[in-house]
Parts: C-alpha cells; structure tokens; sequence
C-alpha cells in the first residue's frame, strides 16, 4: 500500500498494523536473533531488495529484519487477496514501500509487482516466481543488476526449475521452499492450521463427520489431512504420484480417484500446485453443497471458467462464499475465489512457522551476497548449515535441549571397519 493509497484517516489502520506486527513477533525469536545481528553487522548494507510476497504481519517482520541489515527494502504482494491491509499501512509508516491492497485485481496486481521491478533490485524474493517472470519475460534489462534471489514456496520452486531446465533461467536462486526447517513445519503444520482456520472463518461448518477430499498428499496435503482428521472428519485423499499414494494409505487415509471422490466428498481442498485438478467432470459428480476450496499459490487447481459455464446462477451467499447453482439445480460452493483460502478468509500460517521461514529467507539472502561470485545462474537448494542453524535457534527459542555424539560414537558411525 504506498502513500497515495492512503491518507490521514487511516492512521489508524497504520497503528493497528504495528501492534499487530509486534504480536507476531513474540511468536518469531529466530527471526529477531537473526535481526539483532543484521543490524550490527549489516550484511545486506546498500543492497536493493524486490520482495513478492503475501502481505502479511510476519512478512513486514522478515522486511524489518532486512532493511536492520541496510537492505533497501521494496514490497509487493504475491496474491490479489492474502494483503492484510493494517500490515500493509504500518510497513509503509517504517519506510518500506509496500504495494498492496486486498481485494486488487489483476492489472493492479501487474502494476504493483513492476512497481517493485522499478526499484531496480539486486535481489529478489518470490512467493510464487511472479517477480522472476515478469524479469525474464518483459524487464529483462533489470536482470543485469541482479545478484541472485530466493523463493519461498512449491509452486513458485517448480516454475523457477522449469525454466533452468529449459536453459532460461538467467541468475542464481535458492529454494528456500526446499529446506527442511521449511517445508517441514511451513507447509506441514502451517498450512494443515491455517487452511481449515481458513474454511472454518468463511463457512463456520462442523467437519466432524464430513467427507472431506484432500487433492494431492505433498507436505502440504500431508498437513490439511492430519488436521481434519483431528476434527473428526473422514479423509479422502486423490494423487497422481504412487509413492505418495501409498503413503496416505499408511497414513490410514482412504485413496481413490477424483471421479469416485467427488461423488462423495462433503468438502474438497486442492493442495496440489497444478492446474484443474477438479475439473469440469467433477462438477457434476459433486452432491448438492458440496464445498470447493484451494490451498495451493494460484487460483487455477479448481477449473473456475468451467463451473461458470455450468451454472445458471451464481450469488455471494457470505464473505468469501460463493453459491453456484448449476443446470440440475443442485449448488457448489466456491471458497475465496479459489484463491489461497488461507489467506483470503484467514491470517495464513502462524507465526511461529513462518519463523523458521523466514529465518531462511533471511540467511539465504546473505549467503548469496557473500558468495555471488561463486554461483551460477541455477536453482540452489538451501545450505545444510543454514537448514541446522535454524533448526538450532529455533530449538533454544523454545528451551529444548538435545543431546550430542560422545567422541566414540561419532567415530562408530564414521567408520566402516568398526561392526558389532
């Protein structure tokens, strides 16, 4: 949100943004150590930063962190409608240039991220691969200034491999989506909360006793499927991958075909990365309110444009619920546009997770300012001893201790001369 998007009157808004922002902070101590230090050493001094991310209060605490390190830190969001505007007016208030609203559509969406590509940055930091894109296919006379970047989640891991693979990925970036002290908790147990915090905002539904059909068993998946399975639902999980597959069976889930799945499922959630998961078929198959909501970065797991085709009404029945009335009469319910439901109708992941996310974001962004010249233009996966380093810190956050190797045990495992 920069300042002529708002005005005096939303002072206010501002304020409730800062107190929000210190409330998350309690629950980031890596982040803050990682902080305190940043702003002694300032490691990222004079380094112009293009951040596209979810606008959110733990994400005003990661640019915090990096403008303490003396980044010149400019902001846009990675989604039309997971901006929290109270975070948003406060980060502008700290003087870092945020360029987001809630609820933006499409060509402003596109013009906030070139506003943050006019920053000219050095590095980038992407939710999604939106900022990496837009550089390749349409600013690619900024790609010169730029050092390297990073990028926070799957869908945007995917694209940013994709086009290594193709050979068009013109500079170094670290997956930050792929360390352990990530995807592990981020995704996992971040997504598997705050996706059904999400569901339950925007319908106030009871999943006890529902069908509820989890698209795709990534950690993800893994996490919305532990979660409505604490609450009692019954879960179904659809996947392409057979390892994944197998391992929902294991897990004790019920697996099957989308085509048998839909005939049954109460509420479905598409955390997959991929588009039209639930296609047009499965539309018709659905019972009468059935609910359909998406978890994964972009809103196009649900095929949207066919259930509008399919529909002779559609109506905003409460916010973030959208009523489709079919041909045959019978309706679906559609979350949060089929954006990130997470986000839309809720806050996104807790704090504490986004932590350790954040925490790498930090890290990885310094690693490459340090060793820029030894990188290639490639997708990098983060250091093993940045993934421990986190893992350490967080531990000592919440007093946790852990034992160490004895000297005899570490040559034990060292050693292959050594047996029974």
């Amino acid at each position: 949100m920069n300042r002529d998007l708002y005005d005096i009157k939303d002072i206010a808004l501002a304020e409730d943004g800062r107190q929000r922002i210190e409330w998350a902070a309690r629950e980031m101590p890596v982040l803050k150590l990682i902080m305190e230090r940043f702003e002694k050493e300032k490691p990222l001094r004079g380094i112009r930063v293009s951040a596209c991310l979810h606008i959110t209060t733990e994400t005003a605490n990661l640019a915090l962190a990096l403008k303490a390190g003396g980044a010149d830190v400019m902001l846009c969001a990675s989604n039309p409608l997971s901006t929290q505007d109270p975070a948003a007016a406060a980060l502008v208030e700290y003087g870092i240039p945020t360029n987001a609203i809630k609820g933006e559509d499409d060509k402003t969406y596109y013009k906030h991220i070139n506003t943050a590509l006019d920053h000219r940055p050095q590095l980038t930091v992407d939710d999604g691969a939106d900022l990496v894109s837009m550089l390749h296919k349409e600013r690619k006379d900024l790609i010169k200034n730029i050092i390297g970047g990073t990028e926070e989640t799957t869908t945007g891991v995917i694209r940013l491999r994709s086009m290594e693979r193709d050979g068009k990925l013109q500079y170094p970036i670290i997956a930050v989506n792929d360390a352990q002290t990530k995807y592990l908790f981020d995704n996992r147990y971040g997504t598997g909360q705050s996706t059904l915090d999400g569901i339950i905002r925007a319908t106030n539904i009871l999943f006890a006793g529902k069908n509820v059909v989890i698209v795709g068993y990534g950690w993800c998946g893994h996490g919305v499927a532990m979660r409505a399975k604490g609450l009692g639902a019954l879960v179904i999980v659809t996947e392409v991958k057979p390892l994944r597959a197998l391992e929902a069976v294991m897990d004790g889930f019920r697996v099957m075909p989308m085509n048998d799945a839909a005939k049954i499922g109460d509420i479905f959630i598409t955390v997959t990365g991929d588009k039209h998961v639930i296609s047009r078929e499965h539309f018709g198959m659905m019972k009468d309110g059935a609910i359909i909501c998406n978890s994964g970065h972009f809103n196009v797991e649900i095929d949207i444009p066919s259930l509008e085709s399919l529909s002779v009404n559609k109506r905003r029945i409460r916010s973030f619920v959208d009523e489709y009335t079919l041909k045959d009469k019978h309706k679906i319910f559609l979350l949060g546009e089929g954006r990130l439901i997470n986000l839309a109708a809720a806050e996104g992941h807790p704090s504490s997770v986004m932590d350790m996310s954040f925490a790498n974001q930090a890290l990885c962004l310094e690693y490459i300012v340090k060793n820029s010249k030894n990188l290639e233009s490639k997708v990098y996966v983060v250091p093993e001893d940045v993934d421990k380093e986190v893992a350490r810190l967080k531990l000592d956050a919440m007093g946790v201790k852990i034992d160490k190797l004895t000297p005899e045990q570490e040559k034990y495992l060292n050693s292959w001369e050594e047996g029974t």
